[in-house]
């Protein structure tokens, strides 16, 4: 046993411990999740969460040792943003024509999604910082956490309240739609991306084509609308630092 404990302490310690085991814990939730048809509630991304966060929780590894190795898929987001694309550019024709009609729907979207979590936050009394950080919980991670940096947010926490709305989207956005009676691949996927940003894109990708691209389109647009809008509301509410 006490081999074991030393074999784990070296391997905790290693600079890519954290990649190893984000990659093997990864790999296995998602043969999970193809095994059971891609079900809502089997998102690889969430259970990939609890799993590491349980590993690291039970054993004392602390996050920023495990963040050393695991920066490297960190770094992955931004190409694999740009990956979206590619189903961008195989619509264009379609999507030039809906050009005004997509601008206008991923604004009001945005403006719903920002404006419902700030006055939420605001009726219950929560700190301004913190109210700050959830401004941008509609955009993906990373620009989430440099839009709340410029507001005078919490950068850590806009990235947990993203990541967050982003899971709750994945997980419910199927069953709400069929409740909604919302069929058409294109609204799904475009509702999606704007509501929960890259993990509601990555869901829309691998269940129809047309709903991944216009998620894409959709977390783009968000990306763009909020980082130019959501610092001007800031400032006009005399928010802003």
């Amino acid at each position: 046993m006490s081999d074991f404990v030393q074999l784990w302490v070296y391997l905790s310690s290693a600079p890519l411990f954290g990649l190893t085991a984000t990659l093997i814990v990864y790999v296995i939730v998602q043969a999970a999740y193809e095994r059971l048809g891609h079900a809502p509630w089997a998102n690889p991304v969430l259970w990939t969460v609890l799993a590491l966060g349980s590993v690291l929780l039970a054993t004392g590894t602390p996050y920023q040792t495990y963040f050393a190795g695991a920066q490297f898929v960190h770094v992955l987001l931004g190409p694999a943003v740009v990956a979206l694309g590619w189903p961008l550019w195989q619509r264009r024709g379609e999507l030039r024509g809906r050009g005004v009609a997509l601008l206008a729907a991923a604004t009001l979207g945005g403006s719903a999604a920002a404006g419902s979590a700030v006055l939420l936050a605001w009726a219950l009394d929560l700190p301004a910082d913190m109210i700050l950080s959830l401004a941008p919980k509609s955009t993906t991670a990373p620009v989430a956490m440099g839009i709340a940096e410029r507001l005078g947010g919490i950068p850590a926490l806009a990235a947990v309240f993203a990541v967050l709305t982003g899971l709750v989207g994945a997980l419910s956005g199927k069953y709400l739609f069929d409740l909604l009676g919302i069929r058409d691949w294109g609204v799904r996927g475009f509702a999606l991306g704007t509501a929960s940003h890259g993990i509601g894109a990555a869901r829309a990708l691998q269940v129809h084509p047309e709903a991944g691209a216009y998620a894409g389109i959709a977390l783009g647009l968000q990306v763009l609308i909020a980082s130019l809008l959501l610092p001007l509301a800031a400032k006009l509410a005399g928010l802003l630092r």
